[in-house]
Parts: structure tokens; sequence; C-alpha cells
């Protein structure tokens, strides 16, 4: 005889462990106190976004006006000085006739940047492409051949400037940190004394030492008339100090590879720099992007300290721009908020990039 049919109670559907509402519960409202608080938070960013928008959008003014801009001075932003420094910003003392030549320069340094950081471009030409596009840099940006007007150093400034100094830098300081923090590891005494000197040296002080010492004291023990160009003094300078620092990411990097990597080349009979390069750099490197990044972005940033050598950068020609013009002086903030967002933009897109190397190393790993 079969049993009697006896139907299942229904069962609760599935919590929902994802989504928004879970989100908020979980860690704005979990509690009375945190909600609380999360509350008294988001009325205090609501109003402070409300005031910024009436400041910088609704009440602002755009039009190259500065009465207008006076008028509307405490109660909105005024984005015309945008409008009317905008250029002795971005390109500083260059001549004004002659600006298509920064600007190129520049598009093409940056271009070259950006098509070196694709593996598509990652072959044995990219060196060769960076010595043309460097050489094209410097004869626009300097003149004087294929009929070119010639102009000084002392008048290049704003973001060329800015860009070039960065870009140079650390491209020279790179190669330089992994023979130095090779050299910190090295068993021989005399190379591991000076690396150590070097490092100490120029980490001991800051930046803006460096670049005092480069441009004021370095020239007092040359003969007269035989000094190198500031801009040169300048970018030794910063190389140097960008160098030091990065060499101690490597070295931690180095130290942070198992012995067994070195032993096991050894076994295989590779020599030392066969080692270096093929097993243990590799490796070493892929350790500290973040940390190499990082470096690259405050070197991007400390451009700004060469406005103590008389070379206005991005920074320095804002106050060059907007300093000196007491019509516009009022509405510095405006000003620095443009920079700021390039400022923003350059560091958030080298991180961006800072990520994607990490993926790829960490698919590499994973294999």
């Amino acid at each position: 005889m079969n049993a009697p049919f006896v139907a299942i109670a229904p069962r609760p559907a599935p919590v929902k462990l994802e989504g928004w509402g879970l989100w908020l519960r979980r860690n704005l409202f979990s509690s009375v106190p945190s909600a609380l608080v999360s509350v008294i938070v988001l009325v205090a960013l609501f109003w402070a976004a409300s005031s910024a928008i009436q400041w910088a959008v609704l009440n602002a003014v755009t039009a190259a006006d500065a009465n207008a801009c006076q008028a509307a001075r405490g109660t909105g932003a005024c984005w015309g000085v945008i409008h009317e420094k905008g250029r002795f910003i971005l390109l500083g003392r260059y001549p004004q006739t002659e600006h298509w030549r920064p600007e190129l320069a520049t598009f093409l340094l940056l271009g070259l940047v950006v098509a070196s950081c694709s593996r598509w471009f990652w072959k044995p030409w990219l060196a060769l492409l960076w010595l043309v596009i460097l050489t094209a840099f410097f004869m626009l940006m300097g003149g004087g051949v294929l009929g070119l007007s010639k102009v000084p150093t002392d008048q290049w400034g704003g973001l060329p400037l800015t860009v070039m100094l960065t870009v140079i830098s650390m491209t020279l300081a790179f190669p330089i940190s992994v023979v130095v923090a090779l050299g910190r590891r090295s068993d021989m005494p005399a190379i591991k004394t000076v690396c150590v000197i070097y490092v100490e040296l120029i980490r001991g002080v800051p930046l803006i030492s460096v670049l005092f010492m480069a441009s004021f004291m370095f020239p007092l023990f040359m003969p007269i008339g035989k000094s190198p160009d500031v801009l040169v003094r300048v970018i030794v300078g910063i190389t140097l100090f960008a160098a030091a620092y990065m060499a101690e990411i490597i070295r931690g990097g180095l130290q942070a590879l198992p012995k067994s990597q070195t032993e096991a080349a050894a076994s295989l009979g590779l020599g030392y720099w066969q080692t270096q390069i093929k097993i243990v750099l590799p490796q070493a490197l892929g350790m500290v992007v973040p940390s190499i990044m990082n470096n690259f972005i405050s070197v991007f940033k400390d451009t700004s300290l060469v406005t103590i050598v008389s070379l206005y950068e991005l920074t320095g020609a804002l106050s060059l721009a907007v300093g000196s013009d007491p019509n516009w002086r009022p509405f510095k903030i405006e000003a620095y908020i443009f920079i700021a967002a390039i400022y923003f933009t350059c560091c958030f897109a080298m991180s961006r990039y800072s990520l994607w190397i990490e993926r790829r190393l960490a698919v590499g790993q994973a294999r």
C-alpha cells in the first residue's frame, strides 16, 4: 500500500548577497551609531557638493571679462581666467608667434610615451624611435635649425617643460638605479661603498637643495663661460635624485627574490650578468611596479620645484600669468584648479597603467 502524499513546506527564498542595498546595510547602516554617523557625513557631503556646484557652475563666469568676475567674486567661480591666461599657463614665456612649436613637440613626446606603454611597440626599433622623437623635440623647442628662430631655454616653460623634465629624467634614472641597486648588493667593497654613499647622500637632502646646488653652486667650480646650460644642470639634478630613490625600490625587489632563483641559475651555468638580466631583474622589477610608478608620479609633481632656478614649468607659468596681472590676480584659485586637473589626469593615467602592468604580471605568474 502506498504511503499518503505529504506536501513539502515551501522554503524561504535565498537571501540576496550582492547589490547596493546589502552593501549599504553592511557598511553604513549596520548599527544605530553607524547609521547616525553615516547620515551626518552624507548630509555634510551633500551640503559641500551643492555649494561647490553653485560656486563652480551655477554662479560661475566663463567669459574673459575681469569686471564680470569681480562682480561675481565670492559667490561664483571665474573660469574666464582660464580663457584669458590658459595659453600662458600651458606654454609659459615661449614666444606667442611660435606656440605651434611647443604644442607639436609636446604632442610628439606624449605620443611617444603612450606608444611605449603599449606592448605592440616593444620592438628593437623603439629605442631608435625615442632618439628620433627626442631630437625632434629639442629641435622644435630650441630652434636654430631648418629656418626655426632660436629660443633660449630660459623661455621654455609650462606643460612642455614639465613633461620634458619628467620623461627625460625618469628615462635616464632607470638604468642608473638598476646599476646602483646591483652595486649595493655587490660583494666588491669598493663598488658597494660608492653606491651606498651616493644613495645616502642624495636621499639625505631635499630635491630643492639638489637643484640649488646644481644651478648656483656647480657653476662656481667651472671656468667662466664653460658652465652647462641651466636646463641641463636641472635635468642632471632631478635624474640623480630620482635614481637614488628608485635604486632603493629596486634593491627591495632584489632582496625579496628567493635565493633559490640565483642558485638555480648557477646550477644551469649562467654567469652573473646572464642571471641578473634573465632571471633576477625581471622578477624583482615585477614585484616593485607600484613603488616604481609612485616614484614616477612623485618626480612628475616635484618638477614644480624648478621655479627656484627661474625655469617656469606649469605652476611657475601660472604664477607669472596670473600673479603679474592685477586684474586676474584675485582668481588664482580657479587657475590652480585648472592645473590641478592636469596633474590629476596625468597621475591617474599613470596609476591605471601601473595596475594594468600588475594584472599582466599576475597572469604570467598564474601560468
